[in-house]
């Protein structure tokens, strides 16, 4: 899932300055998962917000709402009515979520209620962390599952660089070295052979390099003549 964390109030009172109509919009899929961004915080954020402005003596109307997922517009029909009738839309969304409300609402200003951080998984109650950075050319099957790109601090696809100690990292005590958990499952799952043969340099043209990425499906494409 995607996950991200909910900007300090001081900083969203700083974007929102000029506005005084304000909608605090959830979006009810991966940032409600990570406790930053669905109905649960839009109400948090909302109290919190308006707190801050009565202690600055301001008046401002907030206004709450929580779809299932912005980065869609099916579900941004549903909110038409609510995003004209406020001067600002405070995006509780990852950073596609939020792009995707500006490009929908082309005469609302939209601001990012969120610092979107990684693609990862809740490690445990309270703790995410990061397993995927999209770089375009997924090499998972190679590595027994574990990606050496995020897993391994310097991103090596050949073999750890020899700094690691007692199967940590030595960038960090409480970093895992990627290389020790790439070995150590390849071991349990019989696949030791896979790290024998030298592995390809990573093509990077199809990560972000080269600006906005898309996929084209032509099967599922809708082509109105």
């Amino acid at each position: 899932m995607i996950v991200a964390h909910r900007k300090n109030i001081q900083d969203l009172k700083s974007l929102l300055a000029q506005h005084k109509r304000i909608l605090v919009l959830g979006c009810g899929t991966c940032v409600t998962v990570c406790l930053a961004g669905g109905e649960r915080e839009v109400g948090m954020i909302s109290s919190a917000l308006r707190i801050a402005y009565k202690l600055d003596e301001q008046e401002h109307d907030i206004l709450e709402l929580t779809i299932e997922r912005q980065c869609e517009n099916e579900f941004m029909e549903q909110i038409i009515e609510n995003v004209q009738n406020v001067d600002a839309v405070l995006s509780l969304a990852c950073g596609a979520g939020v792009q995707a409300m500006a490009e929908r609402f082309p005469n609302t200003p939209v601001y990012a209620g969120l610092d979107t951080k990684f693609i990862g998984i809740l490690q445990e109650q309270g703790i995410w962390t990061e397993k995927c950075a999209a770089c375009g050319k997924c090499v998972l099957g190679e590595y027994g599952a574990v990606c050496p790109i995020t897993r391994c601090s310097k991103s090596l696809l050949n073999g750890p660089c020899g700094g690691a100690r007692d199967g940590k990292c030595e960038v960090s005590p409480d970093t895992d070295c990627g290389w020790q958990l790439i070995y150590d499952r390849l071991k349990a799952i019989g696949q030791l052979d896979r790290i024998l043969e030298p592995a390809p340099m990573h093509d990077w043209s199809k990560s972000h390099e080269g600006g906005c990425r898309k996929i084209v499906r032509e099967d599922q494409r809708i082509v109105v003549k």
